[in-house]
C-alpha cells in the first residue's frame, strides 16, 4: 500500500497491521519506538494522567502498545503507523 492508501485507514486498522507486521518479522524496533512514543502521544491526546502510570510502569507500556490503535491515542500515532507501513509494503 502507498502512502495515500495508508492514510485513508483508520488508525485502529493501521495500529493493527503495523503491531502484527512487527510482531511477524520480530521487529522489536519498532515495537519498543513505540511503547517510547506511547507517553507522549497520552499526553498530545489529554490523558496527562496516564503518561505518568505509563513511564513507571513498563507493563502498562506492553498493555498500551496493543491497544494503540484505539480513540484518541490511535489517532495521535497515526503518522508513525503510515510512515511504519508505507516501509513495509508486504504489511
Amino acid at each position: 500500500m502507498d502512502v495515500e492508501e495508508l492514510d485513508s485507514l483508520s488508525a485502529k486498522e493501521l495500529h493493527d497491521r503495523a503491531v502484527h507486521y512487527a510482531v511477524r518479522h520480530g521487529d522489536f524496533g519498532f515495537l519498543w519506538d513505540l511503547l517510547k512514543l506511547i507517553p507522549a502521544a497520552e499526553a498530545a491526546s489529554g490523558n496527562s494522567d496516564e503518561t505518568a502510570n505509563d513511564l513507571s510502569r513498563v507493563s502498562a507500556l506492553l498493555s498500551d502498545a496493543m491497544a494503540a490503535g484505539e480513540g484518541e491515542l490511535g489517532d495521535a500515532l497515526r503518522p508513525v503507523y503510515v510512515d511504519y507501513l508505507s516501509k513495509h509494503p508486504d504489511a
